[in-house]
């Protein structure tokens, strides 16, 4: 990682602090959940809280505070490191090992190495075994990148000591993902940062991003323990060093009141932790639970597209969803793209191409209690949970604003639940129960205030009309809003992804792709569900081109395809 901080722990005990200074802050209020109403019915515009900062699908995920070494502190390690006196390069034949065992980074053995040996085996040995049982589901991946580029295998152990093979990984110097790309390396490599997603915790893009950051450095010194050096420090640090100290070898360098032990460190801590993993038996870590290797698929869905719905179309968790898209900072996907590239569990893509355009959501109101504190007032209370004073007095037929101290108040809340509505979902979209209506937006009105009065989540609005950016809505423009149907459901995405700008067509026994069509722009336009296309042309994935003939009605029910037309749809 580049030029962190190295006050892991400090920075850790700052978090706790502020984590549980929260926690009291929330203690002074009791929260009870009810059901009340029934789904998606008209509210006043001042009903509940605004969507936009409520509706869990936007509201950022935590990112988890990773300590790579949380059984010592860095100032501790650092200090021992200094006692040891000189820096030497030591010597490969030192490091005994099976025959079987090979090595395609410059490994030596001197009293650096040793120390993190010790350091690994003894102080951290608890972390470096959890270390060692997560690699398993991230080294076969990383190989096969490395291996592809050209770049030594045993790089693959470089995010052991960076962040534990931890995607969450989030350093006080704002260092992110698995690889600890600070925020403008990550960008300069090709990673994508925003408030939606951050790709520095997505462990295939990162490694790509870092094995071309490796490959840029290696070319420019020539020597991996300098480019491993440089990956910490900074190429220009290093490139200055040597340049003063007339020297192009790490040690020779390192011997040097120049680099700062905690950059000095990274070298012969890689290189321990690549002697222990490839021969932890060794070194006395014996029966580690290895994780199992990485296994997904990945599906195109629209933006916009809830990952509670599509743990429900996939029949899996949320977490375990959440888990194969770290990357993805809320619990939606990106708005700026047409579609995403979701990972799903292996084996459940076409589970999920299938039931999503038949997943629900159903909104509730719901209520918490909170107990009135002493010098509390009515508009505090409204700040804290972004109600107005109107809407808190109906809640709790007030007619005053004038509170008590122990005073019960219900404060009321949106609940979204994602359910497969209908078994017998019809296969053509747009022909479901929910109903459709047609908002013209008024001058002044935002997307957020849309959602208010209709009780919508703000997502859903912005994924029916596939919106790039809920803050740019224009006075005049048509809105479709598809309310609930009898059951109190309203159809999440597929179904209802009609632009009221864009009618829809009856679907003609043939379409050519044209450049900017996707299977989703296709289907929205001639109301026929994405996985049917597929299905009716044998198409695998979500990918299609220009130029290419598929088939918009059901085979069976035209007849015989001529040889002609068949012909065309490959």
């Amino acid at each position: 990682m580049l030029n962190k901080n190295y006050n892991y722990h400090t920075s850790l005990l700052i978090f706790s602090l502020v984590l549980l200074t929260s926690l009291w802050g929330c203690a002074s209020s009791e929260h009870r959940t009810t059901q009340s109403g029934s789904s998606l019915s008209t509210k006043p515009l001042s009903a509940l809280h605004t969507p936009e900062d409520h509706t869990p699908e936007l509201e950022t995920v935590l990112e988890e505070l990773t300590v790579p070494e949380p059984e010592i502190t860095v100032a501790e390690e650092v200090e021992k490191l200094g006692n040891l006196g000189t820096w030497e390069e030591g010597t490969p034949e030192k490091i005994l090992t099976k025959p079987e065992i090979t090595y395609d980074f410059p490994v030596t053995m001197n009293k650096q190495v040793e120390f993190y040996l010790d350091f690994f085996q003894n102080k951290q040995r608890s972390t470096f075994t959890r270390w060692l049982e997560r690699s398993g589901r991230y080294l076969p991946m990383m190989k096969e990148h490395l291996k592809q580029a050209g770049l030594p295998l045993d790089l693959v152990y470089l995010p052991m000591i960076e962040s534990g093979y931890s995607l969450t990984a989030y350093s006080s110097a704002h260092a992110a993902g698995p690889w600890q790309f600070i925020r403008s390396t990550g960008k300069m490599y090709g990673l994508e940062i925003n408030s939606y997603i951050d790709e520095r915790r997505n462990p295939v893009k990162a490694t790509q991003s870092a094995i071309s950051f490796l490959s840029d450095l290696y070319d420019q010194f020539g020597d991996w323990h300098l480019a491993v050096a440089a990956y910490n420090a900074g190429g220009r640090k290093i490139s200055r060093g040597l340049k003063r100290y007339n020297t192009d070898n790490f040690w020779e360098l390192a011997q040097e009141p120049y680099l700062a032990l905690e950059t000095k460190r990274y070298v012969p801590k890689l290189i321990a932790a690549i002697l222990i993993a490839k021969d932890p038996e060794k070194y006395g870590f014996v029966d580690i639970n290895y994780a199992s290797p990485m296994a997904y698929e990945t599906l195109e869905v629209p933006r916009w597209t809830s990952l509670r719905a599509v743990a429900v179309a996939c029949d899996s968790d949320l977490k375990e969803i959440q888990d194969l898209n770290r990357e993805l900072r809320k619990l939606i996907t990106p708005p700026d793209n047409a579609s995403y590239a979701l990972k799903v569990p292996a084996g459940k893509k076409d589970l999920a191409a299938i039931n999503l355009p038949k997943v629900h959501t159903s909104i509730n109101t719901s209520y918490q209690t909170h107990i009135v504190q002493k010098n509390e007032t009515l508009t505090m209370i409204c700040r804290k949970y972004n109600l107005n004073k109107t809407t808190l007095l109906k809640a709790n037929n007030l007619r005053k604003s004038k509170l008590e101290i122990g005073q019960r108040l219900r404060i009321p809340y949106q609940t979204t639940t994602y359910a497969l509505w209908d078994k017998e979902a019809p296969r053509h979209a747009g022909s479901g129960s929910s109903h459709l209506i047609l908002h013209k937006v008024k001058p002044g009105e935002t997307v957020s205030l849309i959602a208010h009065r209709y009780n919508v989540p703000v997502h859903l609005i912005a994924g029916w009309n596939d919106l790039q950016n809920i803050h740019t809505i224009k006075a005049g423009q048509q809105i479709a809003l598809y309310l609930a149907d009898s059951n109190g459901a309203v159809s999440t995405l597929a179904q209802t992804r009609t632009s009221p700008t864009e009618r829809t067509a009856s679907a003609p026994r043939h379409y050519d792709v044209r450049p900017g069509d996707s299977l989703w722009s296709i289907g929205r336009r001639f109301n026929v569900d994405p996985a049917t296309i597929r299905l009716w042309n044998n198409i695998k994935d979500n990918l299609i081109h220009p130029g290419t003939r598929l088939l918009l009605t059901d085979p069976e029910a035209i007849g015989p395809i001529s040889m002609a037309d068949k012909n065309s749809l490959h």
